[in-house]
């Protein structure tokens, strides 16, 4: 059996023919019978669909995948699956590199194309906790997402709350019975 595995951080993300959409068509294009598809961080070891396929591979199967940083992140990580793999007779197929064994140059190769995605990935991270850093520092600087809705709106639907029930005010506001009596609380404080 020929199984494909297509791996994507975010559902959004689309960069580089990373999405799942290009990886499932490259993959069905070379030769996989069966997709394993998930939107899933790759510095986690379990994922839930890259267990079911690792539970249902078995000797003489082969695993294609589009490219290393969909299968794992981290060196320690990809090395030892795909050692594993290697070692159940199972073939590992990295469409940009070419089958992967436990031959010496197959070990260097991959061990000097995962320090890259793992460096690429600590990159990403160094980079988000510079953003914050210097976010933090604005007088206006707030954690987390910006409020759905304007102070105006929210004092609006909780002048109306006066006169009708929480149900009748998020349907003529659309604002949601929890982020009113949010509101309201935060207002008798």
């Amino acid at each position: 059996m020929i199984y494909g595995y297509a791996r994507v951080s975010t559902r959004g993300q689309a960069k580089d023919g990373n999405s799942l959409e290009a990886q499932e068509k490259q993959l069905k294009e070379n030769g996989a019978e069966k997709i394993y598809v998930e939107s899933f961080t790759g510095t986690k070891l379990e994922r839930p669909e890259l267990d079911k396929l690792l539970n249902q591979i078995q000797d003489g199967d082969t695993l294609i995948v589009t490219k290393l940083d969909r299968f794992a992140r981290s060196v320690s990580q990809a090395s030892n699956l795909i050692a594993t793999l290697v070692d159940k007779n199972v073939k590992v197929n990295v469409l940009n590199l070419g089958i992967l064994d436990n031959s010496s140059v197959s070990i260097l190769m991959r061990n000097i194309l995962l320090s890259f995605a793992q460096f690429e990935r600590d990159m990403i991270v160094e980079r988000t906790q510079e953003g914050k850093a210097i976010a933090r520092q604005r007088e206006d600087f707030r954690e987390g997402r910006p409020p759905k809705y304007g102070k105006k709106q929210v004092a609006h639907a909780l002048e109306l709350l006066e006169t009708h029930s929480y149900k009748q005010v998020e349907e003529v506001t659309g604002i949601s019975k929890s982020t009113l009596i949010r509101a309201k609380r935060k207002l008798e404080i």
